[in-house]
Order: C-alpha cells, then sequence, then structure tokens
C-alpha cells in the first residue's frame, strides 16, 4: 500500500502519568511562569507548522524546549511538527513525553498511534489501536482499517477479519467479512492466506459477487492461468456485467495466445465500462498479435487520450506506429514512453 496517500485518524492508548515525589514534609514546587516573549514565540511556530514550514517551526520549538519555562503543550506541537515532516522517530519520542504531560492529549495519542504503523511497529500500535475501537468504535473507519493491517503484518488474521468487519459493518464470521479480508490480504502480498480466506469466503457464500472474481486475479499473477480462467467464468455467471472480469479474463485469455477470445471480451468490457484505461492498452496489445496495427493504433491513441502520463500505451503506439511505417510517429511516441518510465523510475 502506497505512503503518499495515507492520511489516516488513529489514536493511542493514553500513557501513564510520572509523577515527581517531593520530600515528606515540603510543598511541590511551583513551575517557573512562562514569559510573555515564549508565548509569543510558542504562537509563531504552531503558525509555521499550519502552513507546512516544519523545519521553522521545530527550530524554534527546538528553541523553547531548552527555555527555562517550556510552554505548556511544546511536545504536541513538536511531535505533530515532526509526525507532519515524515520523521517519525522524531515524532513518536516528543509524542510519548506529549502524553506523559497530558494522559487526555488525544490528538497526541491519534499521531502516535499512526507514528508507530508507519514506522513498521505494528505490534506496539495493536494495543493503542485496539482502544481506538473502544472509544470510537464507529466514528472512524480509517482506525478499523490500519487496526487490521497492523493484525495482518502481525500474521493474525483473525483479529484482522473482525477490523474489517467492523470496518464494512458486516459480520465477523460472514462470507463478506473473509472476502474483505482475503482482498486486505492480497494487497498486502500475504497470497497464500488471501486463497485460504477468498475459498472461505466462497464455502460460506458460493454466490458471493466478487469471491471468485478475487481469486481469478490472485491465479492470474500467479500464473495460474487454467485456475484463473475458470475463476473468471465463474465470476461471470454470478455476475455477468462485471466489466472488469471481463477485462481480467480477457487477460488470461490472451495469455495463452486465444486472441479472438480475448478482443470479444475486451469489447464488452469497454461497451459497459469506457473510463478504464487498462482494456484498450490490453486491446491495443491483442490487435497487434492479430496483425492488424491500424485497429491497435486506435484503440491505444484512446488509451494515450486517457492516460497521457502512462508510459505503457506510449510505447505500444509507438510499436503500432513502426508496423504502419509511421516512423516520425514511431520515435516520437516511443521517445515519450522512454521519458515517461525515466520519470517514474525517478519517484516510485
Amino acid at each position: 500500500m502506497s505512503t503518499s496517500r495515507l492520511f489516516f485518524v488513529v489514536i493511542l492508548l493514553a500513557a501513564t502519568i510520572v509523577v515527581a515525589q517531593e520530600p515528606k514534609g515540603q510543598e511541590p514546587s511551583a513551575a517557573p511562569p512562562v514569559s510573555d516573549s515564549a508565548k509569543s514565540q510558542f504562537s509563531q511556530a504552531k503558525q509555521l507548522a499550519q502552513h507546512g514550514q516544519f523545519d521553522e517551526a521545530i527550530a524554534q520549538l527546538k528553541a523553547l524546549e531548552s527555555s527555562q519555562a517550556p510552554p505548556k503543550g511544546l511536545y504536541h506541537e513538536l511531535g505533530t511538527a515532526y509526525y507532519k515532516k515524515g520523521d517519525y522517530a522524531q515524532a513518536t519520542a516528543y509524542l510519548k513525553k506529549a502524553l506523559e504531560e497530558d494522559p487526555a492529549d488525544k490528538e497526541a495519542t491519534q499521531l502516535l498511534g499512526l507514528s508507530y504503523y508507519l514506522s513498521g511497529h505494528p505490534t506496539d500500535a495493536i494495543p493503542l489501536l485496539e482502544k481506538v475501537q473502544g472509544w470510537f468504535p464507529r466514528a472512524n473507519i480509517d482506525a478499523a482499517y490500519i487496526l487490521g493491517v497492523c493484525y495482518i503484518q502481525s500474521k493474525d488474521y483473525d483479529h484482522a477479519r473482525g477490523a474489517f468487519a467492523r470496518m464494512f459493518d458486516v459480520p465477523q464470521n460472514s462470507a463478506a467479512s473473509y472476502l474483505f479480508t482475503a482482498r486486505m490480504l492480497m494487497r498486502q502480498e500475504f497470497d497464500p492466506v488471501a486463497e485460504e480466506y477468498a475459498l472461505k469466503a466462497i464455502a460460506l457464500d458460493p454466490k458471493l459477487p466478487l469471491a471468485h472474481f478475487l481469486l481469478g486475479e490472485l491465479y492470474l499473477y500467479k500464473s495460474r492461468i487454467d485456475e484463473a480462467i475458470a475463476e473468471f467464468q465463474k465470476e461471470l455467471a454470478i455476475n455477468p456485467a462485471h466489466a472488469a472480469t471481463l477485462y481480467k479474463l480477457a487477460d488470461a485469455y490472451s495469455r495463452i495466445q486465444k486472441f479472438d477470445d480475448a478482443e470479444r471480451l475486451l469489447q464488452r468490457s469497454i461497451w459497459l465500462d469506457a473510463t478504464s484505461t487498462g482494456p484498450y492498452i490490453l486491446m491495443g496489445k491483442v490487435l497487434q498479435k492479430k496483425g492488424e496495427p491500424v485497429l491497435a493504433a486506435r484503440a491505444l491513441q484512446r488509451a494515450v487520450t486517457m492516460d497521457p502520463n502512462n508510459p505503457m500505451p506510449h510505447h505500444l503506439l509507438g510499436q503500432a506506429y513502426r508496423d504502419l511505417g509511421q516512423k516520425d510517429d514511431a520515435e516520437r511516441e516511443l521517445k515519450l514512453a522512454e521519458e515517461l518510465q525515466s520519470k517514474q523510475d525517478a519517484h516510485p
């Protein structure tokens, strides 16, 4: 799953307050007052962070940290700034301090839980995210998702199923819960367990939509082509208007060189859903294999229009132009494909 789209809200178990013990018979010493200058600097640092100037904000906050009377909430702001900057190790350290200062700080607990998750410590995150379910059992779908992923990464699949069941509001032992978990397992590349859970979903409900589709995708990815075809055909018997199944079945047929069957299914997929680029790209490949470069170029031109930054259709279109003897067009498309691929490789 890409961290570039991870904007989740997760709440962490409150830390225990550490209370300093004063010598018996003495009154606790009062904290020195925060100066007006420190208050002003603290406010400026918060504004910098709100505008995305995290390095500047952190520098000001760190200066305040070493002062005689740091403002209350300083650790919270430092942890938050480091989290937003993507420095999860520093975020974790300061958010822990924020919770020692104020165990009721729920924003700090949110970010601390997420910092554990994003820094690759799902086991540490699990008990904290479980607490979230008790605080806000229906308010935050993202929290249930993250908890489920943490369970998967810790190989606690049954608890993952429970988290996804809550997330999708289905019974924990239902066919749907097994299917949803199978999809998440596949996304996390736990393929053998994903297959097991998809098969369990089908055993519980043989006509459950998309269960056979998921198995077909898995088998296609594993190059188990005959099994993939069988599963896609079963899905179409249940769900005949599912454009993605037609597309994937066409892909399977193309891999065993049944190009006529693939073309027929791709056309049906496009009729049902003309907004997806994949069928047009695959149609271009199939038509090229059939020796029809004019039709191939037409399909690939459509794909390029729909997704101009995808190097694949440009590359295939360049090949089609080359087959048609359109040398300049072919060179242009092949060069563009190479440039787009280089950009993708530089920013994975």
